[in-house]
């Protein structure tokens, strides 16, 4: 029998896909991962920025990750999910086309950003890791919400 373990010089990945990249990020940014749900536009919001959902009781903003990183929309499908992420204490959901895995990786493993990296603008990317035979380009959540932060305190 066979054990796993994660070093101390591993980073534990969300995996999900955005038309046909592969992207990651921190497991620890992540509180939970949900079905494509009914959202409620919001008036003059950033384009990016789906509307809000009610979870829980808590009303939280959604980004489609796709328009927020300029990459060319595509439709909902059953596989479509909505990652729910905690960025400096602030909780918003963000639009994926499909998560495929939990992983780990190497610290060893993962590279800068290129300036740009499948047409996505170095400022939301923070490396890019070698895992198996795949690339998988990790994001700054961060610098994603950004804007979307402003949305979220005024929920």
């Amino acid at each position: 029998m066979s054990e796993n373990f994660v070093s101390s010089n591993d980073t534990q990945l969300v995996v999900f896909r955005l038309g046909r990249e592969e992207y990651g990020v921190s497991i620890l940014q992540v509180q939970e991962i949900k079905r494509m749900l009914e959202i409620a536009r919001v008036p003059q919001s950033p384009d990016y920025v789906k509307g809000v959902i009610n979870l829980r009781g808590n009303v939280l903003p959604v980004i489609d990750l796709k328009k927020r990183l300029g990459l060319l929309p595509g439709e909902y499908t059953d596989d479509t999910r909505v990652i729910i992420v905690k960025v400096a204490d602030i909780v918003v959901g963000i639009i994926v086309d499909a998560v495929s895995e939990v992983t780990s990786i190497n610290s060893d493993s993962i590279e800068p950003p290129q300036t740009i990296v499948s047409g996505v603008n170095a400022q939301y990317l923070s490396g890019v890791g070698k895992h198996e035979d795949r690339l998988l380009i990790l994001l700054n959540l961060e610098a994603i919400v950004g804007v979307g932060l402003e949305l979220a305190k005024n929920s």
